[in-house]
């Protein structure tokens, strides 16, 4: 996950991200103008790392596909957030790709927002037939810590700033 900030960090974080990861461009704060031309930068490191690029909020060119509340298959990949189970039936009923999680941990991204923990995502999760990516307060150490809650990655966007 992107946002304003990672700061002039966000291609050399690209970078290095391993390979097989994905990218989910947000930036909904950065001028249009700006929000493009990152995009485009970042979009041409993640093309020569074999990265999975998506947008959430407005539309860019070339992206792999498409991140929010609203997405539905079409062209390119459809992810959605999740937060509670109603938002969980949704996306599988509108077909998409996968689901991020969250929070499962406490966030800067939601604050002051309940985190899931690990139980509540267990529940969440329970009978659930999408890829599930677990997102807020994440790190390497907590996904580890979530081994055998059906979750196929995780996200973050303070992990990648260190």
């Amino acid at each position: 996950m992107t946002d304003e900030r990672l700061g002039a960090a966000l291609p050399a974080i690209v970078a290095r991200m391993p390979k097989g990861s994905g990218i989910v461009f947000r930036h909904y704060a950065t001028p249009p103008v700006e929000r493009r031309a990152l995009f485009t930068k970042v979009r041409r490191i993640a093309r020569a790392r074999r990265l999975v690029l998506l947008v959430a909020g407005p539309a860019l060119p070339r992206a792999d596909g498409i991140h929010g509340r609203t997405a539905r298959p079409g062209r390119g990949l459809a992810t959605r957030p999740v937060h509670t189970l109603r938002e969980r039936i949704a996306a599988e009923r509108a077909g998409v790709d996968a689901i991020f999680v969250s929070p499962v941990f406490a966030t800067r991204s939601h604050p002051g927002a309940r985190a899931l923990g690990r139980v509540r995502l267990g529940l969440l999760l329970r009978d659930n037939r999408l890829p599930t990516i677990a997102l807020g307060g994440m790190d390497a150490p907590r996904a580890r810590s979530l081994t055998g809650r059906a979750i196929h990655g995780w996200a973050a966007i303070d992990a990648w700033a260190v």
